[in-house]
């Protein structure tokens, strides 16, 4: 027969005669201090889990009061550094020097136009055609022109990202690169020859005029210089625009009217004048003699279109001293 209590037992035969156990007390207070043990245990992990529970929902609420506040510094930064990135890719470019480019493109090409029912989509699609791979070749030449007068530039214009050291020498020709290939390759897909012809003509005459190796870096003399932009501005943004609208967008036949002579002739010596910028009242004379002149020849055009495009040289005059100071 068994005694004890509940988990305990002893057996008869611990009992003595007296009905006593010699080991009553002892295992009397075993068993308490075990229950006792127990429930403490039981307790004290109650309250251990219940800590631990708390803590989890105080952070879960601190998680998702900061979480809004997070998000939103995550925003500012990514829309800082978008910005940013546009800002140094603006001062990369240059783009205000593109812009007269653009701008006496667009005139030679609208000389190819008879009629004003020829200004429909397709024309700006092809103008389009044109200028966008041009801006490529723009961008490449810029970026080369950085790269060979980088020491130059981090005294005289220390805020260019590669003066600066926004961009490093090696991301500088690799951008570079792949502008010069992005020209090429889009006027190639594009299919057009006078584009293409003006694009390798600008490639060739532009980076001897800034690559510092034997018998190039042609800047160092005023003659060449000269040469370099009037031929080559007005074959690549008068001529060959003109041939690239009529011939490959109009598909008509070859005609060279005298408002495209003009116009080149005098694009030329805004060109030189550029190039020969230091010589200011020299300059000066130089632009007041083309201006008349196109006042005079566009004025005694037949075609209204003609006379504003033939004549519209005051921006070229404003815009004279930033375009193409490379």
């Amino acid at each position: 027969m068994k005694f004890g209590f509940p988990g305990y037992y002893v057996p008869r035969s611990s009992w003595n005669k007296n009905g006593k156990s010699l080991t009553e007390n002892r295992i009397i207070n075993t068993s308490l201090e075990n229950n006792w043990t127990n429930h403490y245990k039981g307790i004290e992990q109650k309250s251990t889990f219940d800590k631990y529970e708390k803590r989890q929902i105080i952070n879960a609420v601190t998680t998702e009061s900061y979480e809004p506040e997070s998000q939103a510094h995550n925003s500012k930064i990514i829309i800082e550094s978008i910005i940013h990135g546009l800002d140094t890719f603006r001062k990369f470019s240059r783009f205000y020097a593109f812009m007269s480019q653009v701008a006496g493109s667009l005139f030679s090409s609208l000389l190819a136009v008879d009629n004003l029912s020829q200004l429909y989509p397709t024309f700006f699609n092809g103008y389009l055609q044109y200028i966008v791979p041009h801006f490529f070749m723009h961008l490449y030449l810029v970026g080369l022109n950085q790269l060979a007068d980088l020491e130059i530039d981090k005294i005289n214009k220390p805020y260019l990202p590669l003066a600066s050291g926004e961009f490093s020498f090696t991301n500088g020709i690799i951008i570079v690169a792949s502008f010069l290939f992005l020209s090429f390759g889009v006027a190639w897909m594009i299919g057009s020859k006078p584009s293409l012809w003006a694009l390798l003509l600008t490639f060739v005459l532009m980076t001897g005029y800034s690559v510092n190796l034997p018998f190039l870096r042609w800047k160092k003399s005023t003659t060449l210089t000269v040469m370099i932009h009037s031929i080559g501005m007005t074959i690549s943004f008068n001529i060959a625009a003109f041939m690239h609208m009529k011939t490959f967008v109009l598909n008509k036949a070859t005609t060279y009217p005298r408002s495209l002579f003009f116009a080149t002739v005098v694009m030329a010596i805004f060109y030189a004048v550029v190039a020969m910028a230091k010589v200011f009242w020299f300059c000066v004379s130089l632009l007041e003699i083309a201006y008349g002149a196109a006042i005079l020849i566009g004025a005694s055009s037949p075609f209204l279109w003609s006379k504003f495009f033939s004549s519209d040289f005051t921006y070229k005059i404003n815009d004279e001293k930033s375009h193409f100071i490379l």
